[in-house]
C-alpha cells in the first residue's frame, strides 16, 4: 500500500464537546493488482484523526472506491495503520507550520 496524496480539513465542533482538534483526511492509495484491496476504480482511505498533542491517533477510517464512492469493508493491518498514523502526523505538522 502506498499513499500518493491527500486532502485534509479541520472538522468543526460548534458545541465544544470534543477535546482537541479533529481532522478528516482523504488519502489517495495505490495497491498492487494482486492485493485484495485492488480496484480498477481507484481507492481512497477516509481517516478521522485526533490531533491531540498528547495522544494523536486514528479515531476512525474506512476504504472508499474512488470512482463510485462505495465503502469497502476492509481493515488496515498493524503496519499499515502505523504508516497512516505517521503520514497524518507528518502532514498535520506541515499544515500547522504553513499556518504560522
Amino acid at each position: 500500500m502506498e499513499i500518493t496524496g491527500h486532502t485534509m480539513e479541520i472538522l468543526q465542533d460548534p458545541f465544544g464537546l470534543l477535546g482537541g482538534n479533529r481532522y478528516e483526511f482523504f488519502l489517495y492509495i495505490d495497491v498492487d493488482e494482486e492485493d485484495e484491496l485492488y480496484t480498477e476504480n481507484g481507492l481512497l482511505l477516509k481517516v478521522i484523526f485526533s490531533g491531540d498533542e498528547e495522544n494523536p491517533r486514528i479515531l476512525q477510517y474506512y476504504f472508499i472506491e474512488r470512482a463510485t464512492g462505495k465503502v469497502l469493508d476492509f481493515a488496515l493491518e498493524e503496519e499499515e495503520e502505523a504508516l497512516v498514523k505517521e503520514y497524518c502526523l507528518n502532514n498535520l505538522s506541515e499544515e500547522k507550520f504553513e499556518e504560522e
